[in-house]
């Protein structure tokens, strides 16, 4: 299928991309010249429970799969997924990678990524939550509104 098909969300760049680049930039430039987030000890304990909690990205993927469609969004979607995480939240995979990115941010203890996080958002958000939005109404119609109508888009 060519790559200006409408039958595409056409998202600006893959979501694990969005967040790992200013991620690892981060984590490098904190190398250089480290700039602590928190204490030592809430560091410890707060990086483990974001990184934890941002699991909720595994069963997305996993409820993708069996649902038989494509969880990268720059491939048609053949099936829409209301079910495990879905049911909570219209981005499960989007929230675990955001929260992954702070979890790490935070145990690693460095400020330098987390200055990144919002603009990060942003461009998740317009470049690609609103684009896969856009192109699921097209795709479903009536389901994908129905969807959309009863649960967030975050939490």
């Amino acid at each position: 299928m060519p790559e200006t098909s409408p039958d595409l969300p056409h998202v600006i760049a893959p979501p694990p991309l969005i967040y790992g680049v200013p991620l690892a930039a981060g984590l490098v430039l904190n190398h250089y010249r480290p700039w602590p987030a928190l204490s030592a000890e809430l560091a410890r304990i707060a990086g483990p429970v974001f990184v934890t909690l941002g699991f909720i990205g595994l069963p997305a993927l996993l409820a993708f799969l069996r649902a038989g469609t494509h969880p990268e969004p720059w491939r048609p979607a053949t099936a829409l997924v209301l079910t495990g995480p879905y049911r909570l939240t219209r981005n499960p995979m989007y929230l675990g990678l955001a929260l992954l990115y702070l979890g790490i941010s935070l145990w690693v203890n460095t400020v330098w990524p987390l200055l990144a996080l919002p603009l990060v958002l942003l461009v998740i958000h317009f470049g690609v939550v609103r684009r896969e939005e856009a192109y699921l109404e097209r795709r479903f119609g009536e389901q994908y509104r129905a969807y959309r109508a009863r649960v967030r888009r975050w939490i």
